[in-house]
């Protein structure tokens, strides 16, 4: 082990929608010549909206699927530019239960946390809200603090000088102002536009403005301990070529799921069913990833891809196929009344709650995460079930035929490939 200094910096809020995203936002645009984002947690929105605001994949950091010297080896390798920007999860201690929070992962990587506060309707209860999240739980990296949706600069005053009397070790950076202009006609969310994309400068500088981003630069200074051992089982090189179907349509892709890939396998191709690309013949193994299939907007996207699907069917009568989620339910038979595959003998509805929410582990030791509104409606027995708590009942949510091979759970391969490469034909 060795420490070296790094840039980095934790987002975190006592909840979601206090605003998290527009600043994280504002900041990635800002340093977008040189930041990695991180993303804590299994969540797959927040770091596709990362690469679209600074052009650089983020990487989730979740010490619930992976041990804490994983956790520690995956920010190691990938804070490999200029400044880091971690966003939380829901509020800094929320996840605390599954070892995941904002202040689980904070803590173990030494990383400075920067709370966003909702400032609106209050100025002297923000101290009992700063002082609530420092001494909740020891060894926090509560470091400093912005103020979100303050009326005036009179305002913001109020609550500075209330907080510098009550702390000696909390840093101010500023403020942002209520009911910014430049997000009138802008959702922060997957769907960026080309057209929204153009108003991430004006965005990034309105949020910016009275911010004093010297100060939150020293703030991200950290003496940070490397971990240059490989923590994770050494898995062999494979003399195959694997397609990875990759589009709108499937984009929930952990980052280092597919750098993993490219590490262990002799090609690597990515197919986009959108564009109705076909699947190489000579591909070995097809990994559909997770996104949205179910939808009538998504299936609208690729119902006429005939050639992709036909190169699919085709492939997956000698060689393996492996589906997460959306990938599943694109091998079943139909969703309501939209067709599917047929590779798998499995019907699904379209509800209209989550049947599925949180982190999972199956009947194979692997721990994960589920997140769909779909069930399946064909009574069938499956390959495993899902469950939170352990000899806890749960419905089947793995499934194979031969060597086609779908799961709800989303996981990361580089900690767990050897528990699933039986269903990758390996």
């Amino acid at each position: 082990m060795k420490r070296i200094n790094i840039k980095a910096l934790c987002i975190s809020a006592t909840a979601s929608n206090q605003g998290k995203t527009i600043l994280t936002t504002a900041l990635l645009y800002h340093y977008k010549k040189s930041v990695r984002p991180f993303k804590i947690g299994p969540d797959f929105i927040d770091p596709l909206f990362h690469e679209k605001v600074c052009d650089t994949k983020s990487v989730n950091l979740d010490t619930c699927i992976m041990n804490k010297n994983q956790v520690k080896w995956m920010f190691n390798k990938y804070s490999n530019k200029n400044i880091s920007i971690l966003e939380g999860v829901m509020g800094f201690y929320d996840g605390m239960d599954k070892g995941s929070s904002a202040y689980d992962v904070s803590k173990l990587l030494d990383i400075p946390t920067v709370v966003i506060l909702d400032a609106s309707g209050s100025y002297t209860t923000l101290s009992a809200i700063i002082k609530g999240l420092k001494e909740y739980r020891e060894g926090n990296t509560v470091k400093a603090v912005v103020f979100n949706h303050v009326s005036s600069q009179m305002h913001f005053e109020l609550i500075r000088k209330q907080v510098e009397k009550d702390f000696d070790d909390i840093v101010i950076l500023g403020w942002i102002k209520s009911k910014l202009d430049s997000l009138d006609s802008i959702h922060l969310g997957l769907d960026l536009g080309d057209n929204d994309k153009e108003k991430l400068e004006e965005i990034s500088k309105e949020v910016l403005t009275n911010i004093d981003l010297k100060k939150l630069e020293n703030i991200a200074s950290s003496n940070y301990e490397t971990n240059d051992i490989y923590p994770f089982e050494k898995i062999e090189k494979y003399n195959k070529h694997i397609a990875v179907v990759n589009d709108d349509n499937f984009a929930f892709l952990y980052h280092d799921n597919l750098e993993f890939l490219n590490e262990h396998f002799s090609k690597v191709t990515i197919v986009n069913s959108i564009k109705d690309e076909i699947i190489p013949n000579d591909c070995d193994i097809v990994f559909i990833c997770g996104g949205y299939i179910e939808t009538q907007k998504a299936y609208d996207k690729f119902k006429n891809s005939n050639n992709f699907k036909n190169s699919l069917v085709n492939h997956a009568k000698t060689k393996a196929v492996y589906g997460e989620c959306a990938g599943l339910i694109l091998l079943g038979r139909k969703v309501d009344d939209k067709e599917m595959l047929n590779l798998l003998s499995l019907d699904f509805e379209l509800t209209n709650r989550p049947n599925r929410l949180g982190y999972y582990d199956n009947d194979l030791g692997i721990t994960g995460h589920a997140f769909h509104y779909t069930k399946i409606i064909t009574d069938v027995k499956g390959e495993y079930t899902l469950y939170k708590k352990k000899n806890e009942y749960e419905i089947y949510a793995a499934f194979k035929k031969e060597k086609v091979f779908g799961t709800y759970l989303h996981t990361m391969f580089r900690n767990n490939f050897s528990k699933i490469k039986i269903y990758f034909n390996l």
